[in-house]
């Protein structure tokens, strides 16, 4: 099934007339994911369909750019008599200032909101996939970026030839596609080799949230599907870029190039370039080509892939859903 990752908003620091504010949707299975939750986010949900249905919200930091729609977003899901949990996963540092826009203008929620704290190298485990975290580079703030990382599907089951071969449709299909060898009556015994392909490689999604070019982000989106990257300035700005903890549309192109990903989809872009896009194109496209810029409302669309798996990764340390940090109403 398709993967959707909706651009919500794509402006840095303040809104322009063409560019709201940080935030975009990952609808996955008809399940939502939402990251960062700039002023306005909302509306921009309304505006290009991404449902109010959803359960979680990674905030990648809490820069005021990045979090203030939260506020109204909570008051208009209160609004709507929403009553199932809400999950917010954030930095370290960052609970007490998503509790303060929770509870901004004294309203109480009508649902729970849990809040939980994440700290770099920790991931969010779900059944056939997770989300990690990864520690970014951005000056002033405790920061992640996130990787949704989709487990290696099974190979393609030959029902062809499992008829062939004398096998009842039914059960025992399922359990040779799972893996296990079964024993028919005449004594053959069929192995999972015999009918089914190698296992295929699952997607990854990167987004890195406001950052500086770091090895980080290369390690975290190498081989990946879908680099979502901030290119917040072009190059003859690469000095301010410096400056305030952000990237330039090169600089991220450079990452891309370094880590294998198939493709990079720039954001957080500045109110100088909000119109015109074209010298941000034209710097990254010169490093990697497979390079566009977001507005909002653009919809990326990511199919399921035949490629086969890599060897499995060492673990990284999951956080069960059940085991949040703290919890605000």
């Amino acid at each position: 099934m398709p993967l959707l990752v909706r651009f919500l908003g794509t402006a840095a620091s303040r809104p322009t007339v063409e560019r709201g504010v940080s935030s975009l949707a990952i609808v996955r299975e008809g399940e939502t994911l939402l990251f960062d939750c700039g002023e306005g986010t909302q509306r921009q949900m309304m505006r290009y369909g991404v449902s109010f249905a959803f359960a979680d919200l990674f905030v990648t930091h809490t820069h005021s750019d990045h979090i203030l729609g939260v506020t109204g977003l909570i008051r208009t899901l209160s609004l709507q008599g929403r009553t199932e949990p809400l999950r917010i996963w954030t930095p370290l540092g960052g609970a007490r200032t998503l509790r303060q826009c929770i509870t901004l203008g004294g309203e109480r929620a009508t649902f729970q909101v849990h809040i939980t704290e994440l700290d770099h190298g920790a991931a969010v485990r779900r059944d056939d996939y997770r989300i990690e975290a990864f520690a970014v580079d951005h000056a002033g703030a405790a920061s992640l970026g996130y990787a949704l990382v989709e487990e290696d599907r099974l190979g393609r089951f030959n029902p062809n030839l499992a008829r062939e071969m004398g096998i009842p449709e039914g059960p025992l299909w399922g359990k040779i596609h799972k893996g296990k060898a079964i024993t028919l009556d005449d004594g053959r015994v069929i192995t999972p080799a015999m009918l089914v392909g190698g296992a295929r490689r699952g997607r990854r999604i990167v987004v890195t949230g406001d950052t500086r070019p770091c090895a980080n982000t290369v390690a975290a989106a190498r081989d990946a599907d879908l680099l979502v990257h901030e290119a917040t300035f072009a190059e003859d700005e690469a000095a301010r870029a410096r400056d305030t903890g952000h990237s330039t549309a090169r600089e991220a192109a450079q990452v891309a190039r370094e880590a294998g990903a198939r493709r990079l989809v720039l954001t957080h872009i500045s109110a100088r370039y909000s119109r015109d896009v074209r010298e941000l194109e034209q710097d990254a496209r010169q490093v990697f080509s497979a390079t566009s810029i977001a507005r909002d409302g653009t919809e990326i669309v990511l199919p399921l892939t035949e490629e086969p798996a890599e060897p499995a990764a060492q673990d990284t340390p999951m956080v069960a859903d059940d085991d949040v940090a703290d919890s605000s109403r």
